[in-house]
């Protein structure tokens, strides 16, 4: 008998975490539910949910890495200039290069964390 899995979402990690959830509640515009201080935050979005999460002081060594993680958050919006413009005032480094690809256009952001975010305008 097979496993079934019903859903996946994507967590990450931080020691900075009100920094981390307050940019990532401004970024997504809207506040995280359920959120535990200091310990968890969630965020809903159409197809994904994003949790926040402080590792206990134990494990804080596995997550610390200040030059960001492997993981890329990717980001579809509808207007990625409009996306852009958000991400400046919230203090994310953004690349200044908008990338032309077949299926779009994206460019790379940076949360407070150093993790990659990638936004991405599809061609539809």
């Amino acid at each position: 008998m097979g496993v079934n899995y019903r859903t996946a979402f994507v967590t990450l990690a931080t020691v900075n975490f009100e920094t981390v959830v307050q940019f990532y509640g401004q970024l997504l515009q809207q506040d995280p539910n359920p959120f535990l201080p200091q310990i968890y935050a969630e965020f809903q979005l159409s197809g994904l949910t994003l949790g926040i999460f402080c590792p206990k002081s134990d494990h804080q060594s596995e997550f610390g890495n200040s030059q960001g993680s492997g993981i890329s958050l990717c980001l579809e919006v509808t207007d990625l200039e409009a996306a852009i413009a958000i991400l400046h005032p919230l203090g994310a480094r953004v690349s200044h290069t908008i990338i032309k690809a077949d299926h779009g256009q994206e460019i790379y952001a940076y949360d407070p964390d150093g993790n990659r975010l990638i936004l991405v305008e599809f061609n539809r």
